[in-house]
């Protein structure tokens, strides 16, 4: 295993500034009591929005923390090399979504939102397996196993208030489309211990990669409704 030294250095950092993260955010709560989302009907396009892009930032911000602790704590360097040639590929692989910058600027308005409403229903369920999984490691830190949870509960909540801007911005029905079956990965029962791990770092890596898609196609859809010729 990795030296934890670094990684203790950074968790007690990071600790100290982990109340202020959510205390700073703004609450993205779609669901009444009886289960609607007229909660985030009631919000104005661009405050929505505005909420939803926060929203995906802190998501994103929260996952770069979780593989990188994760790593230091796990991950041996080698090992870290090895994760691109072990033939394990991230679960939204097989999805329409545009990777080049040519191709994200091309797409329109409704794909932006479809393709982060796609990437935010196939992250739900592989991100409840890993906090399963999780509990599995030796001296798993409190904080990699509360992040985790965190950003799968805040997956939730954006997954809500996107359905509802596609709904404010493209006059589209609720949606119930679920895309998660196209992401589901088939895990071992009690998979080796180390093949466990690069299949755990290669999930939480993977995930920061398509957190940071859901961040930059929302911020493009921000730029596009207040200056549409200058949005990169």
């Amino acid at each position: 295993m990795a030296d934890v030294s670094p990684a203790v250095q950074w968790g007690v950092w990071a600790l100290l500034l982990w109340p202020s993260l959510f205390t700073a955010s703004i609450p993205l709560d779609c669901k009444e009591e009886q289960g609607s989302l007229s909660r985030c009907s009631s919000i104005t396009q661009e405050k929505l929005l505005d909420r939803v892009i926060q929203h995906a930032e802190l998501i994103y911000r929260v996952s770069e923390e979780s593989c990188s602790l994760f790593e230091e704590m796990y991950v041996p360097f080698p090992m870290r090399l090895q994760r691109n040639q072990a033939g394990y590929a991230c679960i939204t692989k097989d999805l329409p979504i545009p990777t080049s910058k040519s191709e994200i600027q091309q797409i329109s308005d409704k794909w932006l939102l479809h393709s982060v409403l796609m990437l935010v229903q196939s992250w739900i369920e592989p991100l409840v397996y890993l906090q399963t999984t999780l509990d599995r490691y030796d001296n798993a830190p409190d904080m990699l196993l509360n992040k985790t949870k965190w950003v799968s509960d805040k997956l939730i909540s954006l997954e809500q208030g996107v359905v509802v801007l596609i709904k404010k911005m493209l006059d589209e029905g609720m949606l119930t489309t679920n895309y998660s079956e196209q992401g589901q990965l088939q895990y071992d029962a009690q998979p080796e211990m180390m093949e466990s791990i690069l299949k755990d770092y290669t999930l939480l890596s993977c995930f920061k990669k398509d957190a940071h898609k859901m961040e930059t196609f929302l911020k493009l859809l921000k730029c596009r409704q207040t200056d549409t010729n200058n949005c990169a």
